[in-house]
């Protein structure tokens, strides 16, 4: 049962989805760790590089993955790459955009959805876009968890083309945001041509999220559609 909100000690902002801040604390924590360290404040002198002994065992390595394709072997310590690069940064900035975006999506994802589908979308978009990247670029390493949150963008843009049907209007409409952040990321790519390719892993983590979401809630368009008028 939904708690009531409609008393006078009633919040005006509905609270985040303990599932979204366990997740928002994880990526906050290791980038505090990170930054304290770097800046001396913990840990002692080693500390200062715990920063790249994360990225050198727990970010995605694309490398590693032409290894494990070659040689047909799938090892544990490499498996979980698909998934603890969502987790680690490279810097406090970058941190800081993702968990911002994190903590936005997955409230509005995480409401209509619920915890398990919520996370299935989150996770399930972390490998795909670490799938893709891995299968089409030559970059060597991905980390951050953008393509996580734009899997997060693709459920939210699901949600949005389940409204734009119910009320008669243009669904294309719903890919709008998506559309937008690709067309930022173009822009960069030109501007900074040196850049890596990570909007491969972006992408992926999008049709992902979008794919996912129509997978995790089967049957369930008409529940959500009346969440959404609701709301």
């Amino acid at each position: 049962m939904q708690p009531n909100r409609s008393g006078p000690d009633a919040s005006p902002v509905n609270p985040l989805p303990p599932y979204v801040w366990a997740l928002f604390l994880i990526v906050a924590g290791i980038e505090v760790a990170f930054s304290a360290g770097a800046a001396g404040l913990a840990g002692g002198p080693g500390a200062v590089g715990w920063r790249l002994e994360a990225l050198q065992s727990y970010a995605f390595s694309g490398d590693v993955f032409d290894w494990m394709l070659a040689n047909n072997q799938y090892p544990a310590e490499h498996m979980i790459r698909f998934v603890t690069y969502a987790f680690v940064h490279g810097s406090f900035t970058q941190a800081a955009f993702a968990s911002v975006m994190l903590l936005a999506l997955g409230k509005m994802v995480g409401e209509v959805f619920g915890a398990l589908p919520t996370l299935a979308v989150f996770f399930g978009s972390s490998i795909a876009g670490a799938v893709a990247f891995g299968l089409l670029t030559n970059d060597p390493v991905l980390i951050g968890a953008f393509p996580a949150v734009y899997g997060l963008i693709g459920a939210f843009t699901y949600l949005l083309w389940v409204k734009l049907a119910a009320t008669g209007q243009n669904r294309s409409g719903a890919f709008s945001l998506i559309g937008m952040l690709m067309g930022i990321q173009l822009v960069f790519s030109v501007i900074f041509p040196g850049g890596g390719k990570d909007w491969v892993a972006d992408l992926a983590g999008f049709v992902a999220g979008f794919a996912i979401s129509l997978l995790v809630n089967p049957g369930s368009w008409h529940r959500i559609r009346a969440k959404l008028r609701r709301d």
